[in-house]
């Protein structure tokens, strides 16, 4: 089967239903927005065939508005106009790839079309097969902004590389590396601390003696990791839904079995789980994982004693919250919500899930959301209109409970309104910079608690200027 071939079966397979009508305050990017993944593998320059300014706006809307995050943003592009819509954009596309080569040094160059390009008939599947003959390390994917979003967007370029790409790296019979694990898990840029939380990832899986490909950024050893994909024991999926399609594939090629677990570990109960999950899968050495366990829930038992210290002594002082709302999207509202429900207490109010997942995933995260601790389950609610998500949350009726609300920039109007906290981490993130901050596993969980219940004290503080010292 051709790239085209490939590429017109995702595109007609359903993943992906655009919602009817406009949105407001849109949570996420165009399907070329996944520029932004190829930029977080060190090595890759992402090529784009495209309308003038569509990649630098999706770049910065991405890594601006998201925390601050900055990144490399080399992103060659046609910048199609009039001219290319009447006679075609090829040649334009052919001639960019070539002065690319010439000035731009890479491992991987990703050619990435956009609306344009896809409207008019472009056979950029063409152009870019006949550098492939040459040997250029190069593959292409179709994000064009009306099929998908950058979750979706994702997901086409990373199967554009791993079919074009690692595919003729590995050969017919690549050789299993013991103990090695790919990771697939956060979405690059969307979330403000996919840097952070990926480094975390990889340090406590290393941790119970596992080698770790990440994939990307700077947690990652870039295209040397890539290249080594088909050689690990075990796909890991991370979050409830992105990257299933990935590791179903990469069973489907080279055999490799996949674990898939919906939510990200937070907290010393959620990770130790976690890490005893993924050791019992590629059968690691129990006695180093429980070793590895037992020294991190020590250190983070101790800040969680000294952390009580506040929360049982500061209840009369301080609003404390026991009500958790969550605008996000589903990894991190999953997430978040087991952690404050299961660890915390907290009583479950609304979660809106933002990104607007495939309809074919959604019972499943639905499922995910049950039992966030024994007997308590919460419901989400697919949403990706931000108007809609205010309603669904300022409207639920509540007595008695102080709520605290995560969510973006744009819940600071809904988090006034019912007299909640706001702590800033979803897409977009306008009042925070975010560098390599992390909020999984065990360090990131006491980040977020540091971060959550500052807010929490802030906001007392304001309602309050001189509280007792008592």
């Amino acid at each position: 089967m051709n790239i085209q071939s490939r590429l017109d079966d995702d595109a007609d397979s359903g993943r992906f239903k655009a919602p009817s009508g406009p949105i407001e305050q849109v949570r996420y990017a165009c399907a070329l927005g996944a520029l932004a993944s190829v930029i977080a593998i060190e090595g890759a320059i992402s090529i784009t065939h495209c309308g003038p300014g569509c990649a630098s706006k999706q770049f910065r809307a991405l890594s601006g508005v998201s925390g601050y995050q900055g990144g490399e943003f080399h992103a060659p592009s046609t910048n199609i106009g009039n001219r290319e819509v009447i006679f075609g954009g090829a040649d334009r596309l052919d001639e960019l790839i070539s002065s690319t080569l010439k000035v731009m040094e890479a491992e991987l160059y990703v050619v990435q079309s956009g609306c344009i390009p896809g409207l008019v008939g472009d056979d950029v599947a063409n152009v870019v097969n006949a550098y492939q003959r040459r040997g250029v390390p190069i593959v292409f994917a179709e994000t064009l902004g009306y099929r998908g979003n950058n979750f979706t967007g994702h997901e086409t370029v990373v199967r554009a590389i791993l079919d074009q790409y690692v595919a003729q790296q590995a050969g017919s019979a690549p050789q299993t590396r013991k103990g090695l694990v790919n990771v697939w898990s956060l979405l690059p840029y969307q979330n403000p601390f996919w840097r952070g939380d990926l480094a975390e990832i990889r340090r406590i899986l290393e941790g119970i003696g596992l080698e770790v490909n990440i994939l990307f950024g700077p947690a990652s050893l870039g295209l040397e990791e890539w290249r080594a994909i088909p050689a690990a024991e075990l796909n890991l999926v991370l979050t409830p839904w992105l990257g299933l399609s990935l590791a179903r594939r990469l069973e489907s090629v080279y055999g490799q079995p996949f674990l898939h677990v919906p939510a990200i570990p937070i907290g010393a109960r959620a990770t130790g789980a976690f890490l005893r999950q993924v050791a019992e899968a590629v059968e690691a050495d129990p006695a180093r994982v429980e070793r590895f366990i037992a020294r991190e829930e020590r250190e983070y038992y101790h800040y969680l004693r000294d952390f009580a210290g506040f929360y049982s002594g500061c209840a009369s002082q301080y609003k404390l919250p026991s009500e958790i709302n969550i605008v996000s999207e589903s990894a991190y509202a999953l997430a978040i919500a087991k952690f404050f429900v299961g660890d915390l207490g907290l009583n479950p109010g609304v979660f809106v899930l933002t990104e607007n997942p495939p309809d074919s995933e959604q019972a499943a995260i639905r499922a995910a959301f049950r039992d966030l601790a024994p007997g308590v389950d919460g419901e989400p609610i697919f949403e990706p209109d931000g108007h809609r998500a205010h309603d669904w949350i300022a409207r639920r009726p509540r007595i008695g409970e102080y709520p605290i609300l995560f969510g973006s920039t744009w819940e600071g109007s809904t988090a006034g309104e019912i007299g909640a906290p706001l702590v800033e981490i979803s897409y977009p993130a306008t009042d925070e910079v975010v560098l390599a901050r992390s909020y999984v596993g065990y360090r990131g969980a006491l980040q977020l608690l540091e971060h959550a219940y500052t807010a929490v004290v802030r906001q007392s503080t304001e309602e309050n200027p001189e509280p007792s010292a008592s």
